[in-house]
């Protein structure tokens, strides 16, 4: 069984930017504006086929008052609007992201620690709840290596895709 596929992409655009000292955490999003050319490579596991891919990624953001949002487009077509609202937790943020096709929005979480930056998600497996995720680690402002992976247990992690992610000017 495949796993359900993002609606939208959690590519490893958010390096670790200070947060302001008025608690305006959504700043540190800021970088996640512009241009990216991401390379990955996925798996053959129960939820994923193997291959290549590459992808070209255009995020068009603003900030208000307590919403950070940013419409993305891959490879020149809208996949989405996703929404940032800081949690009551530090370091985590409420996401939605609303489809340009008109689909079904989806509800998920950002947990940044650092230069680690998780997209958590689950889904249900011939009735077992099979733990996935989008692990972004930053390697400065323009460079982020990439992973997707699933666990049956939140211990030991399977790899479903790998890759990097680099600005373009």
């Amino acid at each position: 069984m495949p796993v359900p596929r993002l609606p939208f992409v959690f590519l490893s655009l958010f390096p670790a930017v200070a947060v302001h000292a008025d608690g305006t955490a959504l700043d540190r999003l800021a970088v996640y504006a512009g241009t990216w050319q991401g390379r990955y490579e996925h798996f053959a596991t129960p939820y994923s086929k193997a291959g290549r891919d590459t992808t070209l990624l255009h995020n068009d953001c603003w900030r208000a008052h307590r919403f950070y949002a940013c419409e993305q487009l891959v490879d020149g077509k809208p996949v989405a609007l996703v929404v940032f609202l800081p949690a009551a937790a530090p370091d985590r943020y409420i996401t939605d992201a609303i489809p340009a096709d008109g689909g079904h929005p989806n509800s998920g979480t950002l947990v940044v620690a650092g230069d680690r930056w998780v997209f958590p998600w689950q889904f249900q497996d011939h009735g077992r709840t099979v733990h996935a995720r989008v692990v972004n680690i930053f390697h400065g402002r323009d460079r982020i290596d990439y992973r997707q992976e699933y666990s049956l247990d939140q211990v030991h992690w399977t790899p479903m895709a790998a890759g990097e992610e680099v600005r373009r000017p």
